[in-house]
């Protein structure tokens, strides 16, 4: 037994350390999975601000207009552009998309009435009808700064109120769930983006026929390969989620040992698919190809880039039998609902039941020239 497992750790020892030697290798194992994570966290991160870039044509220029105006510069929610001075600019900008509404301030705004003895106005917000969204929002934030503003001049009762509470429980962010996605997708391209690269280029170098000459068994080399791949996996997704918690306030509510039973599988069962294509293509020609075949439709209907249930019902029905989809499932229930072994049964036994046919498919298909 030590005798026939003797080369599987060889071959195990071999792959980590040709990745490790391999810049290109490691660029997109660890790097450019973290540079999605980059961009994402930084879209979908909680405490981002929202704000709506906005011209603000001030016509009235009396001294409440003008105070006003600088009240509203210093309003984080309101990014003015302060180039823009007439209405044509504004409009201009606004159908370009550069500008997401303009404030406009009447020749009698802030003007002081006769009667009231107090100053009175309307401002108009102005927006494109392809961002009517944006400009509605922004009507309801202007209505709160004016009321602010009116109940300084005019107190007033109000006799009906509403009162806003706290659950004192950190709820999750958007971007909690988008990281299982990423997650996929690290594992998707180290799955099956490394095997259909080196298997292809070892066949024309001849490296896989001389192992072929020797006592070498095609499950021995798998092995080897898969247990490689799983170090490896293990090693980038711990890189991710360090990165993911420490920058971007990850709310990790599962367990980790879960956690990485689902990582070491879906690796598993991922890496059967590059093996598969790898195995039997003869060149990298053949391979990158079919790499982009399978990998495609899996990153658009698993739920890498937008959530499954997005898609219609019946789609929706097709995709949780994807290869990929149970993988980022199983992640987002952990992450997200601290989702046990017994909660996961479906995921772990559709990933299991691809994990068998992928590797007899792979056995049945592997060429070693």
């Amino acid at each position: 037994m030590k005798k026939a497992l003797l080369p599987v750790i060889t071959f195990a020892k071999i792959d980590v350390k040709r990745l490790f030697r391999d810049k290109v290798g490691i660029f997109f194992i660890f790097i450019f999975p973290l540079i999605f994570l980059v961009i994402f966290g930084s879209i979908f991160r909680g405490d981002s601000d929202i704000s709506f870039r906005v011209a603000l044509l001030n016509n009235a220029h009396n001294e409440f207009a003008t105070n006003f105006v600088k009240q509203t510069k210093e309003e984080k929610v309101l990014k003015v552009d302060e180039e823009v001075t007439t209405l044509e600019g504004a409009k201009e900008k606004m159908n370009r998309g550069q500008l997401d509404a303009t404030i406009i301030l009447p020749k009698d705004f802030g003007q002081v009435d006769s009667l009231k003895q107090y100053p009175t106005g309307q401002a108009e917000v102005l927006y494109s009808e392809s961002n009517q969204q944006a400009g509605q929002t922004l009507g309801s934030i202007m209505s709160a700064i004016f009321k602010g503003i009116n109940e300084d001049i005019v107190p007033t009762v109000e006799p009906f109120s509403v009162k806003t509470q706290s659950t004192a429980t950190k709820g999750l962010t958007q971007f909690d769930y988008t990281f299982s996605g990423i997650l996929g997708f690290t594992l998707l391209s180290l799955g099956i983006y490394g095997p259909t690269t080196v298997f292809p280029r070892l066949k024309q170098k001849g490296v896989l026929r001389r192992y072929h000459t020797t006592t070498l068994k095609v499950w021995q080399y798998f092995t080897g390969n898969v247990i490689s791949n799983g170090i490896i996996g293990i090693l980038a997704v711990g890189f991710m989620f360090a990165a993911a918690v420490l920058f971007f306030d990850l709310n990790m509510r599962g367990n980790y040992l879960i956690l990485g039973s689902v990582i070491l599988l879906g690796t598993t069962m991922l890496f059967g698919i590059g093996l598969a294509l790898g195995g039997w293509a003869k060149n990298e020609n053949q391979a990158a190809p079919l790499a982009q075949l399978v990998t495609l439709p899996m990153m658009f209907l698993s739920g890498v880039f937008f959530p499954t249930f997005l898609m219609p019902e019946f789609l929706q029905n097709i995709t949780k039998f994807i290869p990929l989809t149970p993988v980022i499932d199983a992640v987002r229930l952990i992450i997200t609902e601290g989702a046990s072994y017994a909660d996961l049964g479906q995921q772990f036994a559709i990933m299991v039941g691809w994990t068998v046919v992928i590797y007899v498919i792979a056995f049945k298909v592997f060429r070693w020239e």
